[in-house]
């Protein structure tokens, strides 16, 4: 279920956009303001991102251990199948989040403040942003900002039940992102009024829950076909 779990993941990031505009939007707006005047933009913008993928495959890589030590249970209960039908959950949950149906996610995000209030005074040393370097280091930081998105996403990386599978997850879904933090720190105001269209947020939040459910249907089809016996020696 890697490879449906990767594919998914990535249209979780590219189709996020509305979630990213109003949670990263203003402080993509803030990081721009600290470039310097002269500064060509691209470079500092791929650091910010590069950091913030390099901090997602890193958590994606800590929770897919963890869902790895999970699976030492696997002769009692199929614990990777109720795992991924867990994440598919998440996925529709998400989905309805990102079609403006239901906003669950945004609870999620009070998990992480915690951790963010230890990592966020580190932040401060590091402005203004007067090189790539520094803003490589600034988005390492960014990327462990308190996200609902984000937080979601690790569900599924935890359920895939490998370190090596869990940073690949998480990897595919920061450069879905990819797209949408770009346009917002290169081409705002053009970017802006599409992301924010009812019919594209409608239309995102309806494929990615699209997805939640066909996982739900194979995890229900390997119980169906297996039983919980049979569904506890099998690989998900």
């Amino acid at each position: 279920m890697t490879d449906f779990s990767v594919v998914a993941v990535f249209f979780v990031g590219l189709l996020g956009g509305v979630h990213c505009l109003g949670m990263c939007g203003s402080i993509v707006g803030i990081l721009t303001g600290q470039l310097p005047k002269d500064a060509v933009r691209w470079p500092f913008h791929l650091a910010y991102n590069g950091g913030r993928l390099a901090s997602y495959t890193l958590a994606g890589a800590l929770v897919g251990a963890v869902g790895q030590a999970g699976l030492l249970l696997r002769d009692q209960v199929p614990v990777q199948h109720l795992l991924f039908a867990l994440s598919s959950l998440m996925l529709i949950a998400l989905g309805l989040y990102l079609a403006g149906i239901w906003g669950v996610v945004r609870q999620i995000e009070g998990a992480g403040r915690l951790l963010w209030q230890r990592i966020q005074p580190l932040t401060r040393g590091l402005f203004p942003v007067a090189t790539p370097l520094r803003a490589l280091l600034l988005g390492t930081l960014w990327g462990w900002l308190p996200c609902g998105l984000v937080y979601s996403v690790l569900v599924t990386a935890l359920a895939s039940g490998h370190a090596q599978s869990g940073a690949l997850i998480m990897l595919a879904f920061g450069l879905g992102t990819l797209p949408n933090l770009l346009a917002i720190g290169l081409f705002w105001e053009n970017s802006k009024r599409w992301v924010q269209s009812r019919q594209v947020r409608l239309g995102a939040g309806l494929l990615v829950a699209g997805f939640g459910v066909y996982g739900l249907i194979k995890v229900g089809y390997t119980f169906y076909t297996l039983g919980w016996a049979g569904s506890c020696h099998v690989a998900a």
